[in-house]
Formats: structure tokens, sequence, C-alpha cells
């Protein structure tokens, strides 16, 4: 890893491959074993795209072993490209090292509780990746409405509704590889709910048929994670009136807030983007259309 400013990148670069070479580095197929590996990764502010060397280095924002070393150096560099701090881009990878993968779904999933935005948030994005939005099938749920007002013993056949939804659109046949999907939601979130909403009978039966389900589902390539307090979303819930979030409480949506902080606490399953939505809107083109941006750079479309 070597950070330097000033000079010619070119010049630095040829003599990292000279050193490469003394040092008994073979050049073979890539990401074979090799002695020794000096990469170039930011050249201070400059942007070079070149056949031989690309700067910044096109995939430092997916190895916290990179960007971990540059956070000592100092966390407040800026990506050149993505315009964010090096600090900020490790957040995203919880330690992890990730890598892109273009034979797999380019599924990116947008999570939250109830009301944070997370649909309106989905068909802005879908527009501007140029791709099809997933959206969960609440209005076609037919015990939705009265398990929100209180009918636990229908809870089961609305989780089982879900999954089953979930797991239809999201199967891995039914996603294309290579292809930037958008879904409104995280499949993992199935759990949280369950917790929520099934007796000390009917989750352990959930269970069993959640873990037979989930091996079929695409894994995401990046998860955009929109967090904002339970007062906020509920306001949302109540200015857009939709039959089945009537009964909604408050104390529900705290409840589902938790259950996101401790599935997104140890997450690593992709890189995931913390947005505070009293910090962004989804309304003004702006905002999204810089998230878009930096979405594309965690997908292998």
């Amino acid at each position: 890893m070597l950070w330097l400013q000033g000079g010619d990148a070119e010049g630095l670069h040829e003599r990292l491959r000279a050193v490469e070479t003394a040092l008994g580095r073979e050049r073979k197929e890539k990401w074979s074993p090799r002695t020794i590996d000096l990469d170039l990764l930011l050249f201070g502010a400059q942007v070079i795209n070149l056949a031989h060397l690309t700067v910044p280095h096109p995939q430092m924002h997916l190895r916290s072993f990179v960007l971990g070393g540059l956070c000592q150096l100092d966390e407040r560099l800026m990506h050149p490209v993505m315009k964010e701090s090096v600090r900020k881009l490790a957040a995203r990878l919880n330690g992890c090292n990730f890598v892109l993968n273009p034979q797999a779904p380019q599924l990116v999933s947008v999570a939250g509780i109830i009301g944070v935005g997370k649909t309106t948030l989905t068909q802005k994005l879908a527009g501007l990746l140029g791709c099809k939005p997933i959206f969960e099938a609440y209005d076609k749920n037919p015990f939705l409405a009265d398990v929100y007002g209180g009918r636990k013993d229908l809870a089961l056949d609305s989780q089982l509704f879900f999954l089953t939804s979930r797991v239809e659109q999201l199967n891995s046949d039914g996603l294309t590889g290579g292809q930037i999907a958008v879904s409104d939601y995280v499949f993992d979130k199935e759990m949280i709910y369950a917790r929520c909403l099934l007796d000390a009978r009917q989750l352990p039966l959930y269970e069993k048929v959640y873990r037979g389900f989930a091996s079929k589902v695409s894994s995401p390539v990046v998860v955009i994670y929109l967090h904002d307090s339970p007062e906020n979303c509920l306001e949302r819930i109540h200015q857009r009136s939709r039959p089945y979030e009537r009964l909604i409480k408050r104390e529900f949506l705290e409840d589902l807030s938790c259950g996101y902080e401790r599935l997104f606490a140890d997450w690593r399953v992709c890189p995931l983007m913390r947005i505070n939505m009293s910090e962004f809107d989804a309304r003004p083109d702006k905002d999204v259309e810089n998230l878009a941006k930096q979405i594309k750079y965690y997908t292998a479309e």
C-alpha cells in the first residue's frame, strides 16, 4: 500500500513493477499466487484511466485490509471518484473484504423499518440504474391488516405469505446474472418480523420453514440501510394512510428498529451503506443521483 502526492503516477507505477520483478514476482493469470504485490492505490486527487493503470485502484473500496491502512494514515482522506472519506468507506465493510462477481445477480436491497421511505427510494434508484424494481406484496397479503390489528392467530399465515412471495421474487433462478435489480426489502429481515409477531409456538415452526427457503434466495451485493426515528416513520405511515397500516403502533416500530440494528451490527454478507433519513431526501434528484452513482461501484454489471 502506497500513498504519495506529486511527481509522475506512471513513472511511480513502473518503479513499483520493477521492484516486484526484482523480488521474483512472475506475472501469470489474474488472482494467481504472487511473491509480492505492490498496488498504486491513490495519487493525490488524480483520476487516471489508462490501459495499464487505473487510479484510484478500482476495487480498493471493497477491501478492509486496504482501507484500514489508509485510515491509519488519515481517515479523512477522500476517495477522488466516490467523494467519500476512507473512514466512511471502511465502515461499510465491517472488517470484511469483497470481490465483485459479474456472474451473480447484482441485487441491491433497500432496508429499514416501515415508513422510512424504502419504496420511494427503490423506485427512483431503479429508474436511474435502468433496472427493474422489486416491491414487497403488502397489498396482496390477506392477513396483514388483521395481524397489525392484533390477530396473533393469523401472524404465522401472514409471515408464510410474505416468505413464499419473497422467495419467488428473489429466487436465484429468477434474477439474471450480471444484471442489477433493486428490491425495497432485504430478505434477512424475515426473522426480525417473525420474532416481533409470532408467539412461542409459531416461531420454531416458522424458523424451520425459513431455513429451508433461505438457501434459494440471491444474496445482495450491497444493502442500503435507511434509518430514522420511529416517531418520524409513524408520521409518514399516517400521511400515506394505507388501510392495512392504520393500526401500527410506535412500539412495534421501535421493536423493528432494534431488530434491524441487531441484524446489521454484525452484517458481513456484503457492503452496507447507512443513510440517516433526517439528512437525506429521496424526493429531489440530487441526493438519489449521488447514491445511484455510488451503488454502481459495488456492482459488477
